[in-house]
């Protein structure tokens, strides 16, 4: 977008400084001219340089007509001087104050090409410019930090789209090339394949409209969507021989009932998914705090180490092992649990269980004290 010229910021501060100091000039004259020269007399002859009064000879100054004579011409030349001095200076001063500017100017030109590894690092005192300086490059940091995880995110996704469409293309391809091929077999893989496509489509569609927080808050229990979902869930659990079991109270939570069922079913399904090949066994608890609705689902499961713990919800990061290979998922899982934790302005904490599995506590803001809870 191209601005019509004009003025620089040096020079309206240039001129604005030189402005003060002969404003500042003008009114120390204006000054002398009140209360100095008004108090000379007005003399119309010039030989009343002496008066004689009773043999007393009394010499006089210049009367106002001459000091004024006088004193015009070196006051015209103060004011020149300081209008030189004040743009001069003003000149001076503006680009010190500026060069601060310049900086973040400079750098955010950077950023707007593409470069977000620069940082300006201003140092001297901690005033306004340090502040804004400060800011910038935190924002710089934040954005180069989005912008690498979009990559990393985008790179996984394709890679993770692509794997079923080979796997899809093979199988057509293995078909063509043999016709006595069993159709039957064939039309079961391509559905599973495409049901893991349409899975991932879903899942990262999901994860977009959580991350926009386009969502109306309402109250929502915590606990009831726990039983909700460990209801759900069970004959997922029966079959792999996990036992879920559920406890807590009323714990109304602020959020999108949809998403917050989402993140419940995902951490759920995660736990079952990842535990251990036979009596696992999956806790899911809820509590009221007075700052905070916590969520915490617990699994036995293989040992987890807190390296590990702290990329499980990175998108397309699984486990060391997935021990239900037929409920392998797409690997968002969790990334999607943080992000509708995000969205809630909530926190998600992973911790490893020292005998194995994960204990992972989900806190978001209460609809209710827990007060007025208690007292229901």
């Amino acid at each position: 977008m191209h601005r019509r010229a004009g003025l620089s910021a040096r020079l309206k501060l240039t001129f604005s400084y030189a402005g003060f100091v002969l404003v500042a000039g003008t009114l120390m004259l204006a000054v002398f001219w009140v209360f100095v020269l008004r108090w000379v007399p007005t003399r119309t002859h010039p030989d009343e340089y002496k008066q004689e009064y009773d043999s007393v000879i009394i010499v006089t100054g210049p009367g106002r007509s001459e000091l004024m004579r006088g004193f015009t011409p070196a006051a015209v030349a103060a004011l020149a001087f300081l209008l030189v001095f004040g743009l001069v200076g003003g000149w001076i001063l503006a680009g010190r104050m500026l060069a601060p500017l310049t900086r973040i100017a400079d750098a955010a030109r950077m950023a707007s090409h593409g470069s977000l590894t620069h940082r300006i690092r201003l140092a001297g005192p901690n005033d306004e410019f340090r502040e804004l300086a400060d800011v910038f490059d935190t924002m710089l940091a934040q954005l180069e930090a989005h912008v690498a995880e979009q990559q990393r995110f985008a790179a996984n996704a394709s890679h993770e789209l692509r794997t079923p469409l080979a796997i899809a293309q093979t199988l057509l391809d293995v078909a063509r090339n043999d016709p006595d091929h069993d159709a039957a077999e064939l039309i079961e893989r391509l559905h599973s394949v495409n049901t893991r496509a349409i899975d991932l489509t879903e899942a990262l569609l999901l994860l977009s409209r959580a991350g926009r927080r386009s969502f109306t808050l309402e109250s929502v229990d915590l606990s009831l969507m726990a039983e909700e979902t460990v209801e759900t869930l069970l004959p997922l659990a029966e079959k792999h021989d996990v036992t879920l079991e559920t406890s807590g109270d009323v714990t109304p939570a602020l959020g999108s009932p949809a998403l917050l069922l989402q993140l419940t079913t995902n951490l759920v399904h995660n736990a079952i998914v990842h535990n251990l090949p036979d009596r696992g066994t999956v806790w899911v608890h809820t509590s009221l705090r007075p700052d905070a609705a916590v969520l915490a689902v617990e699994n036995t499961g293989g040992m987890v180490t807190p390296e590990l713990a702290s990329t499980l919800t990175e998108p397309f990061q699984r486990g060391t092992e997935r021990l239900h290979a037929d409920h392998a998922g797409v690997g968002l899982g969790l990334a999607i649990v943080k992000t509708i934790t995000r969205a809630h302005n909530g926190t998600l904490t992973l911790t490893p269980r020292p005998t194995g599995g994960l204990r992972i506590t989900v806190e978001l803001p209460p609809a209710v004290p827990a007060a007025e809870v208690v007292r229901l």
